[in-house]
């Protein structure tokens, strides 16, 4: 039962925001600048479709990629659109796709499939960003990011997409084709989309970015290693995540169990399985059976523990066929050039959150963490990162973790990208800019990026965004997107100190990662675990089955 409202607790703050700012954002867009009679008309490949003008951009909403996954096509791979007469109206948001919403009922359809492009009004051909959203594979929406600052500073023809979430993304059975991976199957979908229509819009179909946010962040990094995305996309960016997160015992918050971006596929079919028990499916008849339950029967059996198998990509699949970790490793991932990066104090919102929602976590609270967390090293943890070297136990919590989790596998993953491609490391670090409340020093937490690059209206409520900064990360953003090349020096796998770019007001040029996040401490953490059995940084956790509600759902992205 602990876990179970520890898991409601952590999704909360997630799915509140994402149904506020999805409400915000449709009202915006709903509203288009030019009459829907008389916007802009484009061919794609599959019809015509009518979108909506603005200052400088023309935006089509919910233009689809992949036939409607409902029916039999409910975990089946993305299928062809079928082709329409006339021209489609394209000026409204699409639904999101279907999710759980705590505090209240489940939220969107499964007729997800859709995608939003914003171009330039300017000739083309532009380069193409494709934006994978966030959201723990739970949650999220690509209309909750607006980017038509991407579109006419930055020259991008700026595409996001909907992808199939949780159950309905990630299911796992024995002897389905795609088991664990149709979420990631749909974003491939929308890569071959982009590819045949992008010069439709005033994009170059040859010079696309994908790009992506937390779970999208991991999403890109698990289109490197998949031999199908191979030929789909020329560049990747990825903001706070990478094929290498992962966590161990209970230092992510109290209750949550060593995890990481995927799971292996027996761990995924083995939950697939269980589901189908619990909504009493027969066996020999499971996959039947589950396409035949209501969406909204699917949503409340997959909500509280034991949910990660079900909301987290499986390898050892097709798509995936070894761990993206692994392939990272061994150097199999596709070689193009990379933008990867993490905001300085990453895990300040997990903690920040919690610590609003049930009360200050204690110098108690800590040190259990870091004892179920690091066993006979807990010492040294709290030695490297002491109570009284920061304002609170939970900001010292908040330092660790974001260190262990977050910055310093980034950093090995920078590396490990940089042997064969070329890589180019950022630290968002403004500590001033838009923030979820006043009462919180938030700092640069995980997400606070998000709206120097996008209008993600109502997401961070406190605040505003900086101008002069958003203009260079944008204009950065768009240069690496452009050429390949962002405007600083790429990282050098056999320096001890890569260079990484600071995006803060006030400050510029570089920042040692390793030595500003402790990383040689963690290698040491590491290499001593690996020895006695215990997870380290980057390393592939040991699979559970049945753990604490994934824990980054506690904040939107």
């Amino acid at each position: 039962m602990a876990d179970l409202v520890l898991s409601r607790i952590l999704r909360f703050g997630a799915l509140i925001l994402a149904a506020v700012l999805a409400a915000q954002a449709a009202a915006a867009l709903a509203a288009p600048a030019s009459p829907a009679s008389a916007g802009p008309v484009v061919r794609t490949d599959s019809g015509l479709v009518r979108g909506v003008t603005g200052t400088g951009f023309r935006t089509f909403h919910g233009v689809p990629y992949a036939a409607p996954p409902t029916g039999e096509g409910r975990w089946r791979a993305p299928q062809p659109v079928p082709a329409w007469s006339g021209v489609r109206d394209a000026t409204a948001p699409p639904e999101r796709c279907a999710q759980n919403m705590v505090g209240g009922p489940p939220a969107g359809v499964e007729d997800c499939l859709y995608l939003n492009v914003t171009a330039p009004t300017t000739p083309g051909p532009h380069p193409v960003l494709v934006f994978v959203h966030g959201g723990s594979f739970q949650n999220g929406s690509g209309v909750d990011y607006d980017p038509a600052r991407l579109a006419t500073r930055g020259g991008l023809v700026v595409v996001t997409i909907n992808y199939r979430l949780g159950v309905f993304g990630y299911l796992g059975l024995p002897g389905l084709a795609g088991s664990g991976t149709f979420g990631l199957a749909d974003q491939q979908a929308a890569l071959r989309w982009v590819r045949r229509n992008a010069a439709a819009f005033g994009g170059d179909p040859g010079n696309v970015t994908l790009d992506g946010e937390s779970a999208g962040a991991a999403s890109v990094c698990a289109q490197l290693t998949s031999p199908s995305a191979h030929g789909l996309f020329d560049k990747a960016i990825m903001e706070s995540g990478s094929c290498l997160t992962d966590w161990p015992d209970a230092l992510f918050l109290p209750g949550t169990e060593a995890g990481g971006q995927f799971s292996p596929r027996a761990t995924v079919e083995r939950a697939g399985s269980a589901l189908a028990t619990t909504l009493g499916c027969p066996a020999d008849q499971a996959l039947t059976c589950l396409r035949g339950q209501d969406p909204a029967a699917l949503l409340a059996a997959t909500t509280g523990t034991g949910i990660e198998a079900l909301t987290t990509p499986a390898y050892g699949t097709a798509l995936l066929p070894v761990s993206p970790a692994a392939a990272l490793r061994a150097g199999t991932a596709l070689r193009v050039p990379a933008l990867v990066g993490n905001n300085r104090h990453e895990h300040r919102a997990f903690i920040g959150f919690m610590e609003i929602t049930r009360g200050a976590y204690t110098s108690a609270d800590y040190e259990a963490a870091l004892g179920a967390a690091f066993g006979d090293q807990a010492a040294r943890v709290a030695a490297r990162y002491p109570v009284d070297a920061y304002p609170t136990p939970g900001l010292a919590w908040a330092a660790a973790a974001t260190d262990r989790i977050w910055a310093c596998p980034t950093h090995t993953a920078q590396r490990l990208l940089a042997r064969h491609a070329p890589t180019y490391a950022y630290e968002f670090a403004e500590e001033n800019g838009p923030a979820l409340t006043a009462n919180y020093p938030w700092g640069a937490a995980h997400g606070y990026e998000l709206p120097y690059l996008f209008d993600v209206a109502n997401f961070l409520t406190v605040g505003t965004v900086q101008p002069e900064l958003a203009a260079d990360m944008i204009d950065s953003w768009a240069r690496f997107a452009a050429t390949g090349r962002a405007p600083w020096p790429a990282v050098r796998p056999t320096e001890t100190a890569p260079y990484a770019r600071v995006f803060a007001v006030g400050r510029g040029g570089s920042v040692d990662l390793a030595a500003e996040h402790q990383c040689a401490f963690w290698d040491t953490i590491a290499t001593e675990a690996s020895a006695g059995g215990r997870s380290g940084p980057g390393a592939t956790p040991t699979p559970v089955g049945h753990r604490s509600a994934h824990p980054r759902s506690a904040l939107r992205p």
